[in-house]
This record gives C-alpha cells, sequence and structure tokens, in this order.
C-alpha cells in the first residue's frame, strides 16, 4: 500500500519543501522531560469537592461493554466536543487517561515481540496479530491483571472502533439497470412496444390470417422491448465500471500513513487505534482526536474543524492545570483558553512544532469523522460536465419538439383518413397504425436524446484518471483533469520538482578561510580559495588572512577538537533527521529531509561521533521548528558552562545576524590542547570573503547553508522577556551568531527535466520557477533547465512584494524565476496572472503553500515530500515529485478535452441526420412509415451513445497534443471545424440517404414490387449505419490536418468496438428479418452501401481542406459561435484609474460631443463607434499607454498626484549575495540574449540594463 506521509521542511528553503517521509520526532521529545500530572485520587477529589465540576454530565452511555478499558467512547469525545478541561481532570488527568487506555506515554502500545514480528508495520498491517495481548513485563509498575494493559488488539477495535469512514455504498449493477429503467422516455417507449406486442399478438392469432403468410405483427414489439433491454444493459455495464474506477480512485486518495510510537520505536502504520502515541509534526492533518503530551512550540490551525480562525497553541494537560489555576487562562467555567488548550483535534492542520499526543478517538467516533459523515454528499460535476449537461437538455428539448411536431403531423393525417375512411382500414389497423405513430415519434425522441453526451465525459475522465494514476498522477478533484489542457502557466518548485532531491554536501567553507571540496583534485573550480577580491579596501581593517583549499576527506587534520565537536553538535544535534534501516537493502540510512541527511552523511563520512550518541548526550531546552518567515530552524541545549543555541539555514540570512567567526589555521590549531574554539569577529574583509564565497557556490547550482551557534550562560538569557514555561522567541537571541561554516550541497537535475519543459514551451506553456533558494542557485538551475530564456526576467520574493499592482502587471508577463520567494509570494504571483487572464497550475509541497494552491487553477502537491496540509490543498498529487509529470498531466487535461469534442463532433450530426430522414420519410410516407424502423433506429442509438462513448473517449494521450496552444476556458465546446463537418457530413448523409429512399427502385433498376422496397430499405439501413461507422473514424481528428488514423492503433477500445459494429450490423442484415424489417441484399447492394458509407471519410479530409473564413463568418450569422472580440480591454484587472484622471476623461469627452452636436452624442452613435473599435484587430498595450503621459500632465492641474511612488527597491537590502551590475542596479535581471530592440528595454526597468555576462 502507498502512504501519502506527513514530512519535515528543509531549513534552507523560504517554503518549506520538506523531502522525506520521517522525522525523528521521538528521539527529539525524548530529550526532554516529561511533565508529571497530578495524582488521578487527588484529581477525583477535586471534582467531587466542586459542586460547579458535579455539574459535568456525560453523554448517556451506549450499548458497547467499555472492559476491560476504563473508559466508555461517549466519556473520550465529551472530552473534545465541546473542549473540557474539567472533564479529563474527572478522569483522572492525564496519568488517568492514560493508565485507563492500558498505554504509556513514552513507549506507547507495547505489542509482544511474537505479534511485532509477524506484522512487520504493526497491527495496523495484520489482522492475524490481534489475538496477540500486550506486553507489559517491562513495566512492573503497569502489570494489573486483566486491565487495560493487557487488552487485546480487537478489544480496542470493538470498543473504539477503527479509523476509517465507511465507504459509500455503491449501486449495483441490477440497481443502475433498474434505475436506468426508470427514464421516462424509455418507459413511454416500452408501453408502446406492450400495446404493439398486444396488437400483433391479436392481428396474428386472433383474426383469420392469409394463407402463406408467416404470423410476425407481434415481432416488432418483442424487438422493440429487447431493444430497449440492451440499451438498458449497456448503459447500466458503463456505469457500473465507471462507479467501480471512481470508487478505486477514491480508495487511493484516502490512503495515508500516521506515525506512532508502539514498543518505544516510531513507526509508520495505516490502522491508529485509541490508546496509540501519535506524533505531530509540520504539516500534517491531524487523523484522529487526541490529548497533547509533549512537544515543542506546536501551533495547530483549528479553522477547517471548529471555525476558530486563530491559531491554538498545544500545552500538555500539568501546564494547562497551572495556567487554569494561576489565573493566566480565561477558562470560563468548562472551556479552556481560546489560544492555548491540550486538546489535540482531529481535521486540523499542524502549523508548527513536533509533539506527540495519545489518541483518544478515531473514525466515526472522532470529531472530524461525524462532521465528515454528516457531510457527505454525491460527487460533484467537473465544468464540462456541467457543460455538456445543459448541451443535452438543449438537443433534448430539439428533439422532444421533433418528436412533437413528427407525432402531431401524422395524427392529424391519421385523423383526416380516418375521417374519409381511406385507406379502409379495420380497428385493430386503426389500432395498429396508431401504435406505429406513437412508437416512431417516441423512437425519434430516444435517438435525439444525447444520453451518451454525458457518459463521454464520464467515461473519459475516469479512463484518464486511471492512466493517469499508472504514470504517477493521483487525481483528487476531477475537474482540474480537464482544466489542466487549457493550463497556460506553471509555476513550478525547484527541490525535488525540477532536481533531483539527492542531496549531498560537496564544497564549503569552515570559518570563512578553509575551503574543503569533495574530491579536490578532481575538482579545483569548486573552490574560490585566493580568488581575486574587490579593489575596495578598508584602511582601518588589517590585511585579510589568505584562504587555502582542502580535499573535504582531510577535514579532521585542520580541526580542533573543540571545534570538531561544536562542528558536529550543529549538524546532529539541530536536525529532526534520524538513522533507520532500510526495508530493501537492510543497511543503515539517515531517514528525513534530504538537506539534513546530507549534512548527516557528510559528518558520518568524515568519522565524527555518533548521531544518536551526541543527541542522546544532549540535554535539549527549546527547539525552533523551521519557518518559511525566518529560514532556519534552532535548538536550545544544555551545556556544561550554560547554554548553546546552534542554528541553520539560508546562508545569506543568517550571515547577516553573525558578529563573529570560527578559526581555522592550515596546519592545525594551535589551541587545541584547550576547550575553547578560536573565534574573530567579522570585519570589512570578513563580509567580502562570506559574500563572494555564498556567490560563488551558487553560481554553481550548490545550495548554500549557513551554520552559527550563540552561548549564553543562563537561561532565559538575561534581559529576554521569557513565557510561562522559560520558552524565549527566535527574534531575541537569533543575534550576535558566530559562523561555524557554510556548506555547499549539490542537488543535480533530473533527468529529462530539460525536455519537458521544451514540451511546455512547445505546448506554448509558460513555466515559471518559485524557488526559496538564492538568485544565483535559481539563475543557474533555471539556465540549465530552459526556463530562463531570452526576454525574461530574474527577480527576487522580498522585491517582488514591494512592488505596487500596476507594475506586479507589468513584470509578470516576462518573469520566469522567483528566487528567495515565499509561499505569499507564490500565492500573489498566481494571483496576478489569474488576472491577466491565464489558467495556472501551481506546485507545492509546504504547509504555507496552501494558499497558492487554493488560488491556481490546478494544484500540484508532492506525493513523497509534500506535507498533508498541502496535499489536501491540491487537485492533483505528484507520486514521483516529478515535474515530467505534469507534462503528462497537460496532455491528459488535453486528451479530455478532445474525447468529448470528437464525440459531440461525430454524435451531432448522427443526431441531426437521423431526426431529419426520420421525421421527413415518415410525413411524406402515406403509411406513417418512415425509411428507419423503431428497432433500426434503437440500434443506432446504441452506436451512436454507448459505442461512440466507449471508442472516442478512450483515445490515449499522446506528445502530438503538445504540438498546439492551448484553449482558453472560455472557448466554446464547437469550434469552426468541428462545424464544418457535422454541417457537412450530415447535408451529404441526408441527402443520399433520401436520394435512395425515394428514387432507389429507379436507381437500382427494380421493379415496383414489395420484396423489392425491402432490398432498398436494407440498403439505406446498411448505408446509413456504415456511414456511421465511417465517420466515427473521421471524428478522430479535430484539427485540419488529414491523417485520420494516427494512434488508432493504440485504442484498443475503438478497434474492438468497431469490428463489434461491423459484425453486429452484418448479422442484423442477414438474420434480422421481420425483427429489423430488413432482407438479405446481394452483392452489389452490399458494395453501393459501404461505397456510401465510406465517402464520409474522403469527404472528411475535403472539408479540412476548405477554407474556414466564410464558414466562420456563417456560423456567427446563425449564432452558433460567439462573435470574436477585440480591441481594447474594457477594464484592466484590478487597475483603476485616480478620479482626477477620470475628469479629465470625462472632460475630453465632453469636448468631443461638442464638435459633434446632438448627433456625436447620441447613444445610437456611440454604440455603433465602440462596435467599430472592438471589431478592429486589438491594439498593443504599450501603444495605448503612449496616452498616459497627456493624460498624466493634464490632470496634474486638477490636484492629481501618483498614488503610489514605489520603485523596486535595492535587493542588497535583502540579500548579500550581489550576482552582477545588470540586476542590482537594475534591480532586475533581463536574459543577456534578450534581443537589443526589445519593448523591455524602452520600459523603466530596462532602460541601462542591457544584456551583459553574469
Amino acid at each position: 500500500m502507498v502512504h501519502l506521509r506527513p514530512v519535515t521542511s528543509d531549513p534552507t528553503s523560504t517554503m518549506p519543501s520538506p523531502t522525506h517521509t520521517h522525522v525523528d520526532t521521538a528521539s527529539i521529545l525524548s530529550r526532554s522531560l516529561p511533565a508529571k500530572s497530578p495524582n488521578p485520587s487527588d484529581s477525583r477529589k477535586s471534582l467531587q469537592s466542586n459542586p460547579d465540576v458535579q455539574k459535568i454530565e456525560l453523554v448517556q452511555d451506549d450499548q458497547v461493554d467499555p472492559s476491560p478499558f476504563k473508559f466508555r467512547p461517549v466519556e473520550l469525545a465529551s472530552l473534545l466536543d465541546p473542549k473540557n478541561l474539567d472533564a479529563l481532570e474527572a478522569l483522572g488527568g492525564i496519568d488517568g487517561l492514560l493508565h485507563g487506555l492500558g498505554t504509556d506515554r513514552s513507549r506507547g502500545l507495547t505489542i509482544t515481540a511474537t505479534a511485532d514480528n509477524k506484522s512487520g508495520a504493526g497491527l495496523g498491517n495484520s489482522q492475524r496479530h490481534d489475538r496477540q495481548p500486550l506486553s507489559v513485563h517491562d513495566h512492573p509498575d503497569l502489570q494489573m491483571p486483566d486491565g487495560p494493559h493487557s487488552a487485546l488488539m480487537e478489544d480496542r477495535k470493538r470498543v473504539f472502533g477503527e479509523n476509517v469512514l465507511p465507504q459509500r455504498t455503491s449501486k449495483s449493477l441490477l440497481a443502475l439497470m433498474w434505475l436506468a429503467l426508470q427514464d421516462k422516455v424509455l418507459v413511454l417507449l416500452s408501453i408502446a412496444a406492450v400495446v404493439s406486442l398486444a396488437l400483433g399478438l391479436f392481428q396474428d392469432f386472433g383474426t383469420p390470417q392469409t394463407t402463406g403468410e408467416p404470423p410476425v405483427d407481434w415481432v416488432e414489439g418483442v424487438a422493440i422491448m429487447i431493444a430497449v433491454l440492451i440499451v438498458v444493459v449497456i448503459g447500466s455495464i458503463n456505469d457500473w465500471q465507471k462507479e467501480r474506477q471512481f470508487k478505486v480512485l477514491n480508495e487511493k486518495k484516502e490512503e495515508r500513513g500516521v506515525k506512532v510510537i508502539r514498543n518505544g520505536v516510531e513507526r509508520l502504520i495505516d490502522e491508529v487505534v485509541v490508546g496509540d502515541v501519535a506524533l505531530l509534526e509540520p504539516g500534517e492533518i491531524v487523523p484522529c482526536d487526541g490529548i497533547f503530551l509533549t512537544g515543542y512550540n506546536v501551533k495547530c490551525d483549528e479553522s477547517a474543524a471548529t471555525g476558530e480562525s486563530d491559531a491554538i497553541k498545544k500545552a500538555s494537560y500539568a501546564d494547562c492545570m497551572a495556567l487554569k489555576h494561576a489565573g493566566d487562562c480565561a477558562l470560563g467555567g468548562e472551556h479552556i483558553s481560546t489560544h492555548t488548550d491540550c486538546f489535540v483535534v482531529s481535521g486540523s492542520k499542524v502549523l508548527e512544532g513536533i509533539g506527540s499526543y495519545v489518541v483518544v478517538a478515531v473514525g466515526t467516533k472522532s470529531f472530524n469523522g461525524r462532521i465528515m459523515m454528516a457531510l457527505r454528499t454525491e460527487t460533484e460535476h467537473t465544468p464540462l460536465q456541467l457543460k455538456l449537461n445543459l448541451l443535452a437538455e438543449l438537443i433534448a428539448k430539439i428533439g422532444s419538439i421533433a418528436g412533437i411536431i413528427l407525432f402531431s403531423s401524422l395524427m392529424i393525417r391519421f385523423i383526416v383518413q380516418l375521417a374519409k375512411g381511406q385507406p379502409s382500414r379495420s380497428a385493430d389497423q386503426n389500432g395498429m397504425a396508431f401504435v406505429q405513430i406513437l412508437i416512431i415519434s417516441v423512437t425519434l425522441v430516444v435517438v435525439a436524446v444525447p444520453e451518451g453526451l454525458p457518459l463521454a465525459v464520464t467515461l473519459a475522465l475516469a479512463f484518464a484518471t486511471k492512466r493517469m494514476t499508472k504514470e504517477n498522477l493521483l487525481v483528487r478533484v476531477l475537474g482540474s483533469c480537464e482544466t489542466m489542457g487549457n493550463a497556460s502557466v506553471i509555476c513550478t518548485d525547484k527541490t525535488g520538482t525540477l532536481t533531483r532531491n539527492v542531496m549531498s554536501v560537496v564544497a564549503g567553507s569552515i570559518g570563512i578561510h578553509a575551503k574543503f571540496v569533495r574530491k579536490l583534485e578532481h575538482n579545483q573550480a569548486r573552490t574560490n580559495a585566493n580568488r581575486s577580491r574587490s579593489p575596495h579596501r578598508n584602511s582601518d581593517s588589517k590585511p585579510p588572512r589568505d584562504d587555502f583549499s582542502i580535499d573535504q576527506s582531510m577535514l579532521n587534520t585542520v580541526l580542533s577538537r573543540p571545534l570538531l565537536s561544536l562542528f558536529n553538535a550543529a549538524i546532529t544535534v539541530n536536525s529532526t533527521a534520524f538513522e533507520d534501516v532500510e526495508k530493501e537493502s537492510g543497511e543503515r540510512v539517515f531517514v528525513g529531509s534530504k538537506t539534513e541527511t546530507a549534512l548527516l552523511n557528510f559528518a558520518k563520512e568524515l568519522g565524527w561521533a555518533d548521531c544518536k550518541e551526541t543527541r542522546d548526550a544532549a540535554k535539549v531546552v527549546q527547539m525552533f521548528p523551521f519557518s518559511s518567515d525566518r529560514k532556519a530552524m534552532g535548538v536550545v541545549v544544555k551545556t556544561e558552562h550554560g547554554y548553546r543555541f546552534h542554528v541553520k539555514g539560508a546562508s545569506e540570512i543568517l550571515t547577516k545576524l553573525c558578529s563573529s567567526h570560527v578559526v581555522v589555521d592550515q596546519h592545525g590549531s594551535t589551541r587545541s590542547s584547550t576547550d575553547d574554539v578560536e573565534v574573530a569577529e567579522i570585519d570589512g574583509f570578513s563580509e567580502e570573503n562570506i559574500s563572494r564565497t555564498i556567490i560563488f557556490y551558487a553560481n554553481q547550482t550548490l545550495r548554500t547553508m549557513a551554520l552559527c551557534y550563540r552561548d549564553f550562560p543562563t537561561w532565559p538569557p538575561p534581559g529576554v522577556q521569557a513565557t510561562a514555561i522559560d520558552e524565549v522567541p527566535y527574534d531575541d537571541i537569533a543575534q550576535e551568531l558566530t559562523l561555524i561554516g557554510i556548506v555547499g550541497i549539490e542537488d543535480p537535475l533530473r533527468d529529462g527535466v530539460r525536455e519537458a519543459v521544451d514540451n511546455c514551451h512547445k505546448a506554448s506553456v509558460a513555466v515559471k520557477m518559485c524557488t526559496g533558494d538564492n538568485v544565483l542557485t535559481a539563475r543557474s538551475i533555471a539556465t540549465q533547465c530552459g526556463i530562463y530564456t531570452a526576454g525574461g526576467i530574474i527577480m527576487e520574493g522580498p522585491v517582488f512584494r514591494q512592488l505596487d499592482e500596476s507594475q506586479m502587471l507589468e513584470i509578470v508577463p516576462r518573469l520566469q524565476v522567483l528566487a528567495r520567494s515565499s509561499p505569499q509570494d507564490k500565492k500573489i504571483l498566481v494571483e496576478k496572472l489569474r488576472a491577466l487572464g491565464e489558467i495556472v497550475a501551481v506546485t507545492g509541497d509546504g504547509t504555507n503553500d496552501g494558499p497558492a494552491l487554493k488560488t491556481a487553477h490546478v494544484g500540484f502537491s508532492m506525493g513523497i515530500a509534500g506535507t498533508e496540509v498541502a496535499k489536501e490543498a491540491s487537485d492533483i498529487i505528484l507520486m514521483d515529485d516529478n515535474f515530467s509529470s505534469i507534462v503528462k498531466a497537460i496532455m491528459w487535461g488535453r486528451c479530455v478535452n478532445d474525447a468529448v469534442r470528437k464525440f459531440l463532433q461525430f454524435q451531432i450530426s448522427t443526431n441531426v441526420t437521423a431526426v431529419v430522414i426520420t421525421s421527413v420519410t415518415a410525413i411524406a410516407s402515406s403509411s406513417e412509415t418512415s425509411a428507419l424502423s423503431a428497432v433500426q433506429l434503437l440500434w443506432i442509438n446504441i452506436i451512436m451513445d454507448t459505442f461512440a462513448a466507449l471508442a472516442l473517449a478512450t483515445d490515449p494521450a499522446s506528445p502530438a497534443l503538445l504540438n498546439r496552444t492551448p484553449d482558453k476556458q472560455t472557448a466554446p465546446l464547437f469550434t469552426v471545424d468541428m462545424y464544418k463537418q457535422i454541417l457537412l457530413q450530415s447535408v451529404y448523409q441526408i441527402t443520399v440517404i433520401l436520394l435512395f429512399h425515394f428514387l432507389g427502385i429507379q436507381i437500382l433498376g427494380f421493379a415496383e414490387t414489395s420484396n423489392n422496397d425491402t432490398i432498398v430499405q436494407t440498403l439505406v439501413f446498411n448505408a446509413f449505419v456504415f456511414a456511421q461507422i465511417f465517420n466515427s473514424v473521421n471524428s478522430r481528428r479535430l484539427d485540419r490536418r488529414l491523417n485520420i488514423f494516427e494512434g488508432m492503433l493504440d485504442n484498443w477500445y475503438f478497434m474492438a468496438i468497431t469490428l463489434i459494429e461491423i459484425a453486429v450490423q452484418v448479422i442484423i442484415v442477414f438474420i434480422g428479418g421481420t425483427a429489423f424489417q430488413v432482407t438479405r441484399i446481394g452483392g452489389r447492394e452490399w458494395g453501393i452501401s459501404l461505397a456510401l458509407g465510406f465517402v464520409s471519410i474522403p469527404l472528411g479530409a475535403i472539408i479540412r481542406l476548405l477554407p474556414n473564413g466564410p464558414f466562420e463568418r456563417l456560423f456567427i450569422l446563425m449564432r452558433l459561435l460567439p462573435k470574436r472580440q477585440g480591441g481594447l480591454p474594457k477594464v484592466r484587472p484590478e487597475v483603476e484609474w485616480n478620479s482626477a484622471i477620470e475628469l479629465v476623461r470625462d472632460n475630453l469627452a465632453t469636448f468631443a460631443n461638442l464638435r459633434g452636436g446632438r448627433l456625436r452624442s447620441s447613444s445610437f452613435v456611440v454604440k455603433s463607434r465602440q462596435a467599430r473599435l472592438h471589431d478592429d484587430k486589438r491594439v498593443p498595450l504599450p501603444s495605448l499607454m503612449t496616452m498616459v503621459p497627456t493624460l498624466i500632465a493634464s490632470s496634474i492641474g486638477a490636484g492629481w498626484a501618483p498614488q503610489s511612488r514605489g520603485t523596486l527597491s535595492d535587493p542588497a537590502r535583502y540579500d548579500p549575495s550581489k550576482s552582477s551590475a545588470a540586476l542590482w542596479e537594475g534591480r532586475l535581471q533581463i536574459h543577456p540574449d534578450t534581443k537589443p530592440d526589445d519593448a523591455l528595454y524602452h520600459t523603466k526597468w530596462g532602460r541601462g540594463n542591457r544584456p551583459s555576462a553574469v
């Protein structure tokens, strides 16, 4: 089973971009002392003595026997709905709760070794071990006979339930058939068939028969009933298959693993039970209700569950009780503070921090489970489905009107004939004639109603999503699949999406002078030791010490013992990654954030102290989890001489907070015998060296990370305002740091990324990279990927967010790389792209990416590195985190949209032809019969509805779909090429069928006999069916290219259905006989009917070669296509003119009207002028802006001044990494290959920013 697992964040990225599924939360939490809860007996005494507490009433116990546990599910549920600290106290506090549930706060549930070895991954993965009792031999204090600690796993599930919601009951095949039979039109047709059968039986067996004529009048009624049954069965099987596919998709979407502690070991399971100790990590969506045990700075967003908009901080039960008694929390009776509590609510999102909690409610008994069960609704329709449903209703109304007109016409003639007595018919014959009129009219409605239209898009989505899952694309929202076909911009992350997310330390700097490189002999270009320095010298500074380079493997020879120990602690203690055994290879590997595992591997390769031993020896006082705002993470530990604050994160951010750096001597430290680390102040030369190092590494696509520390004599530090539980704000201590070093981490590009980006450009889809890396690393990666191209712009997030509205709208279309961007920057970028009319897709993996994922038309989250919050906010999950999969999503989106259009092109032409032929021939017939009988029409209905939907909606996606521009989201369903095919194919088929129906005897040279009439009608029916079969092949092509057979052999559904249609048609002609009102025909008639059908293919080629212009004007005139909108945009999105400029505009309009008098100011003339303006070709916006200076100059007299004087500020304020004069002096960088005459150089952004080497 695939787990969509919660993961941790990457400290070097602005956006929390987690790269693995595990964090060593358990080992980190174990380093802190657990808070003791009050004695359970004392709590119960307190409860009895407090009259207010006695008023607490638990919900009436349910009928389930709770033994061997101390609590019923309703008692536990009452703790969180509403949050009730007094109720928890009544249960004995946290210790009483743990004791009653038979669990331990540090070891979790304890499972016997036998059961654990069998299950491999905990009891959640196997039912075979439910009978294994919990082992308590390691905990003598917990041993008790027949107590909750000896409870069986099946007892926990019996009493408290499982952490799953009941599956929606899907309809059986028989139920779907019954629903299909309830269609009113089919019911009416069935009733008519029964009447026809009754009258036929009466005529055949109740009246005298002419000698030699077989009794066949009853056959038509039976044939219609069988045809209706076949229509119902085939449609129901399709619906049943569709439901099965969506059921599998939904099951896959709901798969997720939960990290718990069992037997004292952290593990990932998929079946949580009450009593489990589960772990909290940033980005996780809490799967079940619980009580918080211990952790660091855990804050949850409970808005989705409780509606509370503020972040709720989680504290232990003991802390909450202390705050309550101290009066620091406004408890208000039974409710604790709205901003601090110990209740973990299912469905809430973990914003930051790590911690653990004991599970008290799962599944339908949890807070979120009850809400989800109450809110269960049927699957919503996608936008395309809604659009097609409306179209189907419109066509059904037109078909119904045609059926009513046909019935009325035939009935009028029938009544007139009945009144005149001509022709002479008996009563039963008159009854049969009436039934024939009813049958042919109802059948016409059946054919006209396009049941296959909604089916086509549903099948296309079902097949597409199933195949997308095999290509590592898990579709969560069906509508996103079709929307991706129209995507015009992709905003993508870098780490893990464009790169492999396989990181390793390949270079670095200890202090500022010692430069190390992996395999230095072969990578001399990766060291910048003694490179040319800036000519600017500070005369007050001492001459700098020379840099030196060493091989990474020799690093231990130049590091003193104290510095080596400090470096190792900075890597291992300030980390959430941990060492584990890989299941496949059995090797011990580091698991967690890829950046952190790279650092841990770096320390391990150098033979430094064991990671686990170092962590176990460290006494953690406070942790600062990674935050995208500070771009760093830290930890405070107690040392022999005080407290030490370790911090690591983005180098250009942390180095600005440093006032000193460690010193390394090339020949080894002379102070190795002391316990002190030699440090020196950072002066002008040091700042220059640090900046040059960061720039040098970044230009080689290396991610740079700084490791720093600061010592404190006491904790909390003097002068710092601490919280009630001695927690200190990060900003108060993240200053005056000492720089240990800067490491360069390599994350190579994924294979095929360059080709994928090129495919996007070929598909006219722009790719923009949003990354937390610095501008130089971002530029290097973007250049390698092909994202940064001629005419493009690079900018940094802090600069981008300072722009005003008009500046953003001017920059965004050319912006290709947004470096050092935050999730909020990404959201703003998406909003501006949407305002410009783009269809935007966005990738995200962190908790804070949720808003951007929701804002975009399609949000992609990472299946491997993505947090649960990001996955919940996304529409599609990239199971392999690969950018190339997004290109596949574009192909499949276009494939779905094309499938629907192919079906429309085929069905509408068939629909129009069948309705016209049936109506004309029935009205023209003296016997009220049409060229196509009711049974024949039902067979045609199966071909054009069910079979066509299966055949045309299942074409696989192909790279050829990328060889065109995306359609606008507002584009009509029908194009000019489609209307051409529908119109001319229908005209051809109607002409040929009517010609042979009325003149077939003469054309074929037959004598006027009933048998020859049947042969002609069989030929007409055969030609019509084969015209539909060949036209279905022709409908596979929507554009003007002539190769209609391209990719046909890849669609086995199409091939099989086409062969089935041909085989059934041949069988009908040979043995259908009276039931289908056909007869066997000879070779000449077969050749003619096949030839008439085959003409649809060359005719389709001729239609494609015809120019579109005249047809487009015709269709616009017929209002089948919307009028093309050109000219000026009516409004500029989210931008309004200043009121003074509007006053000038009104004055100019007044003068214009005065010049022309009443005529020019009349509404008719004004509308005519505006219409001509919008009919002209689109005027480029820069040309329109030439009018702005005149307006602004004129408006100054009206007292107007620019509302925003904001300009692009100097990025050096935010980032010391100066890349080039073009980037910093121009405040953005234009690609050096941009043409010199590009209009960008004539804007204020481009002046003086001509291409230059970077």
